[in-house]
């Protein structure tokens, strides 16, 4: 998959620094060639000697507006460079929930151009005339839309095949599709739960053991009790994501 981010702080996307994306599952997905991304200045195709991205509001207020046209050339410029169709995504607390399912529904797509707003926000006329999937972290304001764009980043590269070290690793995550466990869980399949409680050495901590069923090699009872379990602190703390029973 190739990623394309249009920004004015492109030095926040680098990939050798300690930030981020240059460490852990992004830094090796990129370095085995999953995936790539490109960081370009939204400043490299402002038209004046200043780079100026942004301006004042018509009818007045507080902050700054990016403008139509370097955004737009930017666009133009970066998606010219290669023939993968891009995905548009503009970050923005206004858009689209990012959710689980939005993640792989991004993840199947071979080039993904995220845009990343700052200021009040981008101009709403080069915005319907991109029609980018506006997509929101959460209903919160951030400075920028560039830390979005890596939250979206990570959670689409690591759906990304290749770039866990065990490729089953995702499917029982939080928020992924559940499967029924033989003839059990089958009113549960499909459903969107959190994950199960997890355990590792040492057997007893503390006064407090690894339940037993994890330690019994019964690979099927393991399997439908963390399916149990699924559902139980869903239920507990998500029940939303349950739906009627």
């Amino acid at each position: 998959m190739l990623i394309d981010i249009l920004t004015t702080f492109p030095e926040m996307f680098s990939a050798e620094a300690p930030a981020a994306l240059g460490l852990s599952i992004p830094a090796r997905a990129r370095k085995a060639s999953v995936v790539e991304w490109h960081a370009t200045n939204i400043r490299d195709y402002a038209t004046d000697k200043h780079q100026k991205t942004d301006d004042r509001p018509f009818g007045g207020g507080p902050g700054m507006v990016m403008m139509c046209q370097p955004v737009w050339d930017a666009v133009m410029a970066v998606e010219a460079k290669d023939p993968r169709p891009a995905r548009r995504v503009l970050l923005t607390p206004q858009g689209r929930p990012l959710t689980q399912g939005l993640v792989e529904e991004l993840a199947k797509e071979p080039r993904l151009l995220l845009i990343a707003g700052h200021y009040e926000g981008i101009d709403e006329r080069v915005i319907e005339k991109l029609s980018p999937l506006e997509v929101s972290i959460g209903d919160y304001v951030l400075s920028g839309g560039e830390l979005a764009a890596m939250v979206l980043m990570d959670a689409v590269i690591r759906l990304l095949p290749g770039s866990l070290g065990a490729e089953d690793s995702a499917e029982t995550d939080s928020f992924s599709a559940a499967e029924a466990v033989g003839k059990f869980g089958k009113d549960l399949a499909g459903r969107r739960l959190l994950d199960c409680p997890h355990y590792t050495r040492p057997r007893e901590w503390m006064g407090m053991a690894v339940p037993e069923i994890l330690i019994s090699g019964d690979h099927e009872k393991v399997a439908k009790w963390r399916l149990e379990q699924r559902a139980e602190r869903t239920r507990a703390r998500r029940p939303d994501l349950m739906g009627p029973e």
